[in-house]
């Protein structure tokens, strides 16, 4: 599987063992770059979610495609300045 930017992926231990334990990442895709790599893996840029889904840190990672997992975050929406976002009610 290539994301597509804007997916946000778990980046595991099934992805490469650097990954394996506590070093779990959340992953909002920047690019995926097109460069000849070893078959099933990717070059990946992204950026590091935090806890409320803040992007804390830009990465560049070196991952097996097949173990990405796709998450599915809740949506927010971006406010007027000096007001507070709203998440949308779930249906």
């Amino acid at each position: 599987m290539t994301p597509a930017p804007g997916t946000v992926v778990l980046v595991g231990a099934a992805c490469s063992v650097q990954f394996s334990g506590n070093r779990e990442l959340r992953v909002r895709v920047a690019s995926v770059d097109g460069r000849t790599n070893y078959p099933g893996w990717i070059w990946l840029t992204g950026y590091v979610l935090g806890p409320r889904g803040q992007a804390v840190d830009k990465r560049e990672l070196y991952v097996q495609s097949a173990g990405l997992k796709v998450l599915q975050l809740p949506e927010v929406t971006v406010a007027a300045p000096g007001r507070r976002p709203r998440v949308p009610a779930r249906k």
